[in-house]
């Protein structure tokens, strides 16, 4: 995928994945299952899950028990991409 075309992806893709009270560790299958089926996925951290961790902290975690890639990180949201 090309830088443009991931650039489009990654606008035009609503967040799909909240990560919320239960931690990152909540989510893991469904982000799996995710990133199977799309290109791109978008993981918004809700306040209750970023503790003492921030943001980028949290994606890397995602991004290494998926086998996936993060992409981009805003705010509280984390773009990753297999």
């Amino acid at each position: 995928m090309s830088r443009e075309s991931l650039q489009a992806a990654i606008h035009e893709t609503p967040v799909t994945v909240w990560v919320g009270k239960g931690g990152v560790g909540a989510v893991v299958d469904e982000l799996d299952r995710q990133l199977r089926d799309r290109d791109v996925v978008k993981v918004r951290l809700l306040r209750s899950a970023r503790g003492e961790h921030d943001t980028t902290t949290q994606a890397m975690t995602l991004a290494d028990r998926t086998a996936s890639t993060v992409v981009d990180v805003r705010g509280h949201t984390a773009v990753l991409t297999r």
